[in-house]
């Protein structure tokens, strides 16, 4: 079976995390990504978080379908080796700080006369042009900027950053689906072109129509919890033996029967249950009434009484609820990959599945430069060169 993106060369120059993100997703669906990582400083991402034995985990997730090579693209003949590697590719990912790889002679400009047909994916904090564009950027910063820190948390608490890379997750995706549009201009032009995205603008993107909110009402969205100011009850509720489960009601008639179950029916007699906004401003009250019989049972027997109303409902999971769920089991949202260091390890597979040509996790993230003799030496480069640069500190 041939995968969508057999026969695309994508070069991931960068790191942490938004661009290598979007390489492993083309990876993911057989693109042939060349991870580039400096001789003496690899990518951060493989000393991020738990290891197991001395081996990164975080980076045999964002590492995989990768083969990987070191080169110091800031030595003139490292820059002269990315530019051979560069001719006959698809895709460059990229996200060192806006003005480095012009300082290296490595700019859209002198990478397209080498080879017109690529498109340059730049990936910052900030974008490529604007008072902030060489600042340091993390996704950290973005979710503070984006509006998404403010309008998260307690109303009574302080604007509540994510545990995760939330931002540079949703930049990865944004990356990649511009990488696939600029691929598919370049079917009808035959021109390469760059992609310049700043990681402040995608998480922007999702969280709603907050800028048209505030253009047409001066409204500005509140911090709120878990509540909603569009429906109610909507909250996290404990159950009997100390779990939780999270309920929705943004449909009226889902509304109806959580109070139908919950033995609070005529609730939907008063008039401002008839509208979201309207139980939204009782949340207090049908919080309580949700609570109070949730509280009294298991969170087996909840979710059970929910599914048989056919009210939404979901519980809320650990990695260990997942990972023991049936539900994705039979997505197959997880999947063990084999690894050279670690044997076997479990990981989230591709997030979507198409029914001609799924993508696949061939394998997780490989030691640094495991491939570059054989990636370099495919450009001509024979032993005694390899060595003598590598000697140097170019390789």
């Amino acid at each position: 079976m041939t995968a969508p993106l057999d026969g695309v060369k994508v070069v991931d120059l960068a790191t942490l995390f938004a661009g290598p993100l979007a390489a492993a997703f083309l990876g993911d669906f057989g693109a042939d990504v060349i991870k580039v990582e400096h001789p003496a400083k690899p990518d951060p991402s493989r000393g991020h978080g738990p290891a197991r034995d001395g081996v990164g985990l975080w980076w045999k997730v964002l590492g995989r379908n990768k083969r990987t090579v070191t080169l110091n693209l800031s030595d003139p003949d490292g820059a002269a080796l990315l530019r051979r590697l560069l001719a006959d590719a698809d895709v460059l990912v990229e996200n060192f700080r806006p003005g480095t790889l012009e300082r290296w002679g490595l700019g859209p400009a002198e990478l397209h006369a080498v080879n017109p047909r690529l498109v340059i994916t730049r990936i910052s904090g900030f974008g490529q042009v604007g008072p902030y564009a060489r600042r340091p950027g993390f996704g950290t910063l973005a979710e503070a900027m984006s509006g998404f820190a403010a309008a998260t948390g307690e109303p009574d608490g302080p604007p509540t950053l994510p545990p995760f890379g939330l931002a540079d997750s949703v930049s990865a995706l944004a990356a990649a689906y511009a990488v696939m549009l600029a691929l598919r201009a370049r079917d009808v032009t035959g021109a390469g072109q760059v992609v310049d995205l700043a990681i402040i603008e995608p998480i922007m993107a999702m969280l709603g129509p907050q800028v048209t909110w505030y253009d047409q009402l001066g409204y500005i969205q509140p911090r709120l919890g878990n509540r909603s100011n569009n429906n109610a009850p909507r909250n996290t509720y404990r159950c009997a033996d100390g779990r939780w489960v999270a309920v929705s009601t943004s449909a009226q008639s889902i509304a109806e029967r959580v109070l139908r179950l919950v033995g609070r029916g005529e609730l939907i007699d008063e008039p401002w249950f008839a509208t979201g906004s309207g139980r939204a401003a009782h949340a207090d009250e049908l919080d309580a009434a949700v609570s109070a019989w949730v509280s009294q049972r298991d969170r087996d027997e909840v979710v059970a009484a929910f599914e048989e109303a056919q009210a939404a409902v979901a519980p809320v999971y650990d990695v260990r609820d997942i990972l023991a769920d049936p539900q994705y089991a039979a997505l197959g949202t997880v999947r063990t990959v084999p690894d050279e260091e670690l044997g076997e390890v479990r990981m989230q597979n591709v997030p979507f599945r198409l029914t001609e040509t799924p993508g696949e996790i061939r394998h997780a993230g490989r030691r640094h430069g495991q491939d570059t003799d054989t990636v370099f030496g495919a450009l001509g480069l024979s032993a005694e060169e390899l060595a003598a640069l590598r000697e140097r500190g170019v390789l």
